[in-house]
């Protein structure tokens, strides 16, 4: 349950930075923070795994490069987001 509860806050904080990145902060509430950046990390997991040969990628917990790799996937999936809603990545 620790670990759910975990996962949702670095979530939220993925997703809160990527949203800065891609100025979509204020088209999002917490929630959708929450849901970009979990979604992003599992994104980004499988991304990684694919170019890398191992699975879903990283090891599972909280390091360094599974941020980075989460991050990585946010943004991405916010870029795919505003490449539908608005014809640019931007």
């Amino acid at each position: 349950m620790v670990s759910f509860i975990i996962a949702l806050i670095m979530g939220g904080i993925i997703g809160w930075l990527a949203s800065k990145v891609m100025n979509t902060d204020a088209q999002q509430g917490i929630f959708m923070n929450i849901v970009v950046g979990c979604a992003g990390s599992l994104l980004g997991k499988w991304v990684f795994g694919m170019f890398m040969g191992t699975g879903l990628g990283l090891r599972d917990g909280i390091d360094i490069p599974s941020i980075a790799v989460a991050f990585v996937g946010a943004l991405v999936l916010l870029g795919i987001v505003n490449l539908i809603r608005r014809g640019s990545i931007r």
